[in-house]
């Protein structure tokens, strides 16, 4: 942190469409270093307070991150050691359950709490130049920021098991056919592709979008019918909406979709 409170290693941007661009900057390989676990901390716990409409999560520099700083480990025992995967998960939800889509851009290599942090996003990005790994076997450790059960969600527990037994390192094309990676963009394209689609979903319907996120983690935490539950007693919500009263107003004066704007109301 600086003398202003912000972090040198986490950049922040605002955009006038309610989209937010967050940065890890922190070359050359933006470790995880103290410094930036903390400051990706409290721009997340930012976020959870005044949450965006969208939020991009990109990163400068040669690698997208080549993971934990293992000066962060060295000297820990068992208790301080929970106390730091009690933060680091917090911060994990607590970027899981932003009631907007998040977007993570990895454009090379995204290794250990980068692809974490990846994991917990709702569309997962990625140049053909990218390659991810969880290589915590290395220094004795397993992944814990969420990053095995949220790859096995995805993926599938055989999947997850061979990716964190075998610390190897996969590209984006073989994450792209696990189902991990949502979508490739041509590495020339990345960063305007990313952005853009980063934007449209600023664009698009917030709360319903939020909905859509809550529906799915009460799938995850009790199947089908803890989604059922929160559809019936829940989504229902979305009519009171400003954006769904003005969607369907203006479909019905117009013939169809696609003259609709939304507010995020």
């Amino acid at each position: 942190m600086n003398d202003s409170g912000e972090s040198e290693a986490v950049r922040v941007e605002k955009a006038e469409s309610g989209l937010v661009v967050l940065t890890l900057d922190s070359p050359p390989l933006n470790l995880f270093d103290q410094a930036m676990i903390d400051g990706f901390r409290v721009a997340v716990e930012d976020l959870a307070a005044s949450p965006p409409r969208a939020l991009l999560i990109r990163a400068e520099g040669r690698a997208t991150s080549a993971g934990v700083d293992v000066h962060v480990f060295d000297g820990l025992n068992a208790e301080r050691g929970s106390a730091l995967w009690v933060e680091l998960l917090e911060t994990i939800e607590r970027l899981e359950t932003l009631p907007a889509p998040i977007v993570f851009a990895a454009h090379a290599l995204t290794l250990t709490a980068a692809f974490e942090i990846s994991l917990a996003c709702d569309w997962l990005v990625a140049s053909p130049k990218a390659k991810f790994g969880l290589v915590e076997k290395v220094v004795g450790l397993t992944p814990s920021m969420g990053g095995t059960q949220r790859l096995a969600e995805r993926a599938g527990s055989g999947r997850a098991r061979q990716f964190v037994m075998s610390g190897g390192i996969f590209d984006a094309e073989e994450m792209e056919r696990w189902g991990v990676v949502n979508t490739i963009f041509p590495a020339e394209e990345f960063e305007a592709s990313s952005r853009a689609l980063a934007e449209e979903l600023a664009a698009g319907p917030t709360k319903a979008h939020a909905m859509t996120k809550h529906v799915l983690r009460r799938f995850r935490e009790g199947g089908i019918p803890a989604a059922d539950e929160a559809i019936r007693t829940e989504a229902a919500g979305l009519f009171e909406t400003e954006d769904l009263k003005n969607a369907v107003k203006t479909f019905l004066e117009h013939g169809g979709p696609g003259h609709a704007t939304f507010e995020g109301r």
